[in-house]
């Protein structure tokens, strides 16, 4: 199923926004080259149940094999010392998508 599109779901909460800002100036570049697609993010959720607090952002992967080399570039990972250094991050996860219809 390596045709299956996934998306990657990340919660953080922005502690530093000026480090934050060097992660998202390189971040853009380094999701094109992977195929990956910026979706959304929100700064003001609504949980329906539990507890999440700061930004959840959603984008796309073209598969779970570009998701994942996308996240090893150490151009990536280069960058995500910033997010890192200038949040909290409760979580960074693969979803996967449906297969396409026959």
């Amino acid at each position: 199923m390596s045709d299956v599109p996934v998306y990657i779901v990340a919660n953080l909460k922005v502690e530093d926004p000026e480090v934050y800002r060097r992660y998202e100036k390189g971040f853009f570049p380094i999701l094109k080259r992977h195929g990956g697609e910026f979706i959304t993010y929100d700064d003001n959720i609504i949980p329906l149940e539990g507890t999440l607090d700061g930004r959840v952002i959603l984008f796309r992967f073209p598969s779970e094999q570009a998701a994942k080399a996308w996240f090893a570039d150490p151009d990536y990972q280069e960058i995500s010392e910033y997010r890192r250094a200038g949040t909290t991050t409760r979580y960074i996860t693969i979803v996967h998508g449906l297969p396409p219809r026959k």
